[in-house]
């Protein structure tokens, strides 16, 4: 290499760049690294203004600054900062020296030397930031050199230790190490210096009154700019705080009243209570670290997040899960527990706090609830069977004395009546109308008796309540008195039910005049209907749709004693005379056989209301026929088979009979009805329900046989062998009941005879 190309080759390799340029301040010569800095090919610069490779912002001032160095005195200008400009329109900061030199032509040459800044702010910048960070951080930050001399000590070190920096830097720092310890920390820096790595550990500080304080610390080596080890800086921070808040967490946790497990990813567990120890019967430095299926055999739920961004907000307890399991005491023991689960995300990963309850106990008790509920269900079902049984039996003796007792009404009533018409206008007339009253008083009282035992005989048909509760409404208020006020409210849309009208206007009576007994200073009566719909969970109502009829008083009520017997034959409360005891009954008994429900809601001065439901049906209600007068009807010469085993009553229905026009044969018995219908001509047979030896229905079927034709009429103060089982007639069956007047009777064989022609 010759050395004239010393320059130039030096000139090229320079790690700067260097541009030469004329007064006129357009560059000459360019080196290599001038290109590469400003982003240009090899040799392009040369001829280029100089102000092109800065901003256009900072190009006056440059040609300024550039005028005022050539016309003045010309010391060289060293490291003025400056921005360049990239040929592709990246600014960048640079530093900028120039000196003059005059060229052999005698021209003047200014030789600019630009340094890219870039790197050199990064740095000042860094270090800057990483100055403020230490200053404003509130963990005490100490640089000390290899002697242990304090070389930094930040404002968190002023506020943790209570020595300021001014009396801290260059001394010892063991002036803040208790004595004990400066030995086991002058090991620790020389771990440090030797390329050991030292994690956070716990420790003891001095401060500046001479009170201990625990931190955490966390000691690293301080290194040069060069990588040369010059000391170890510590980072420290005051942990007093978190241990008495770790332990005020603990209390808490103990003071639980159920068991809880802190479980680590792992499965270990991490963190336990009082309560756990109690129920494991471990202690609790056994319980730590312990595996937890050695705890839960069977598991924690699997529905648990493991991470709690997985299943819901992160830092807190999520939602916990229930779940039925069994917890493994010490000794073998298994108890039956229920546990929660849930995510904690923690410094140290996540853990899963579980929380097991005991409910050894919890399920005792639920089992012993279970039997005494399935005691006392049996015992109501009992109860409600043994009443059940009582009233059956009562509702056959009532209907065995009704048979017996509405022959002798009819036989009373009816001679009665003779005597009224023979007799007209005489004493003997008047006193029969008061044997005739009185036998209408015991035929009602038989009826009633008849309709307890659910052996009344009724005409049931599609109706709507609320019209039976407008044509009863005006007899109530005749009925209860001024000093009652009546208030009757009917819903809209009500469904068709199945019943007599007859009977429901008797359960509002009976219902109207118990609660006129309840009410002598007066009250207010509320009767309403309804549609109400059962559910399942019913116990004495079958699930459906239900028309409901609701009677309210506010009279005195009723204790819980008197409710139990409400609706049992002859139970009154009222005073020997005022009262049959039949009325509920009557009431109960109607409800029951139309497949409904009452109900008794009352307390004693807190008034009575009746709840009574009738199911619903969907069959359109139907209007009853109005009857005609029967007065004037006549058999007109028609045969009548009259088969009654009572001499009296078929005596006296003869009687009538053949005062009506007919022609009558007479039987006594079923043999003697077929004998006398197998001689005679019958048109229609008048039959006794119930015989001896043969029932009416039997031998209506016999006559039929015979007579084909022959129309047949029962009569019965018991009709139960010729009801169906819902208690009702079926349409080819007509019946008259007894007691039944002359004109009932007249009327019955009228409208017979007008159905066969």
């Amino acid at each position: 290499m010759e050395s004239r190309d010393i320059p130039g080759i030096v000139f090229d390799t320079a790690p700067d760049a260097i541009v030469v340029t004329g007064d006129d301040c357009v560059i000459s010569l360019a080196n290599r690294r001038a290109h590469d800095m400003f982003g240009y090919p090899p040799g392009v610069l040369n001829g280029v203004p100089l102000e092109d490779l800065l901003p256009e912002e900072d190009r006056a001032s440059l040609r300024v600054q550039w005028a005022r160095y050539l016309s003045g005195r010309r010391d060289p200008l060293s490291r003025r900062p400056r921005r360049g400009l990239r040929r592709d329109g990246r600014i960048f900061d640079v530093e900028m020296s120039l000196s003059v030199t005059s060229g052999p032509d005698g021209r003047v040459y200014v030789t600019a030397l630009l340094r890219d800044d870039t790197a050199q702010r990064e740095v000042a910048r860094s270090r800057a930031l990483l100055a403020s960070i230490v200053q404003s951080s509130h963990d005490a930050i100490i640089t000390t050199d290899l002697d242990g001399r304090v070389l930094s000590w930040n404002p968190g070190a002023e506020l943790l230790y209570g020595h300021p920096a001014s009396d801290m830097i260059g001394h010892p720092v063991d002036a803040i190490l208790p004595a004990g310890q400066r030995a086991d920390e002058e090991q620790v820096r020389l771990l440090v210096r030797l390329g050991a790595r030292v994690d956070r550990y716990r420790s003891v500080r001095i401060d500046a009154k001479g009170d201990p304080v625990t931190v955490s610390a966390l000691i690293s080596p301080l290194l040069d700019e060069h990588g040369t080890l010059i000391g170890t800086t510590s980072i420290t921070r005051d942990v007093s705080d978190r241990e008495r808040a770790e332990a005020r967490v603990q209390a808490i946790l103990d003071a639980a009243p159920d068991a809880m497990l802190g479980v680590a990813a792992d499965g270990e567990v991490v963190l336990v209570n009082a309560e756990a120890e109690r129920l494991f019967g471990v202690p609790r430095y056994d319980l730590l670290h312990m595996p937890v299926p050695l705890l839960l055999p069977d598991g924690l739920p699997v529905d648990v997040p493991a991470d709690p961004d997985a299943g819901g907000a992160p830092d807190h307890l999520a939602d916990p899960r229930w779940a039925t399991r069994r917890a493994l005491r010490r000794g073998g023991e298994l108890l039956q527990v229920d546990i929660a689960c849930s995510s904690l995300r923690t410094d140290s990963g996540t853990v899963t706090v579980v929380v097991v309850r005991d409910v050894t106990e919890r399920i005792a008790a639920e089992e012993e609830r279970r039997r005494l509920r399935e005691e006392a269900e049996l015992q109501r079902l009992e109860a409600r069977m043994q009443q059940t049984q009582r009233l059956e039996s009562l509702g056959q003796l009532a209907g065995g004395i009704a048979h017996d007792f509405n022959n002798l009404l009819a036989v009373i009533l009816n001679y009665a009546a003779f005597i009224i018409e023979d007799a007209a206008g005489s004493q003997p007339a008047v006193d029969a109308e008061q044997i005739a009253r009185a036998a209408r008083r015991g035929s009602d009282l038989t009826h009633q008796l008849l309709a307890f035992a659910r052996r009344e005989v009724i005409r049931p048909r599609p109706l709507n309540l609320n019209t039976v509760v407008t044509e009863v409404h005006q007899m109530l208020v005749r009925s209860l008195g001024e000093h009652i006020a009546l208030a009757v409210h009917t819903a809209e849309g009500l469904p068709a039910v199945i019943a007599d009208p007859g009977q429901l206007e008797q359960v509002l009576v009976n219902l109207a005049v118990n609660a006129r007994d309840a009410m002598p200073t007066g009250g207010s009566l509320t009767v309403d209907t309804a549609v109400v719909d059962v559910g399942d969970d019913a116990t004495d109502t079958a699930p459906g749709r239900y028309v409901r009829l609701r009677v309210a008083d506010t009279g005195t009520g009723m204790p819980k004693e008197v409710i139990d017997k409400a609706f049992e034959p002859f139970f009154t409360t009222k005073p020997s005379g005022q009262g049959t005891g039949l009325g509920l009954a009557t009431v109960y008994g109607i409800v029951t056989q139309a497949g409904g429900t009452v109900r008794i809601h009352s307390a004693a001065g807190l008034g009575t209301t009746f709840t009574i439901l009738l199911p619903a049906t969907e069959v359109e209600a139907q209007e009853a026929d109005a009857e005609d007068d029967a007065a004037g009807l006549t058999g007109h010469g028609a045969t009548v088979l009259v088969v009654e085993d009572e001499d009296a009553l078929r005596e006296v229905t003869c009687r009538i009979l053949r005062r009506g026009g007919y022609t009558v044969l007479a039987a006594g018995s079923g043999d003697e009805a077929l004998r006398l219908a197998g001689e005679n001509p019958v048109d229609v047979l008048l039959t006794d329900v119930i015989m001896p030896g043969m029932l009416g229905k039997d031998l209506a079927t016999a006559v039929a046989t015979r007579r084909p034709g022959t129309r047949v009429v029962f009569m019965s103060g018991y009709a139960q062998p010729v009801l169906t089982t819902h208690g009702t007639l079926t349409a080819d069956v007509h019946l008259i009941e007894k007691p039944f007047t002359s004109a009932e009777l007249m009327r019955a064989l009228h409208d017979e005879l007008q159905v066969q022609t």
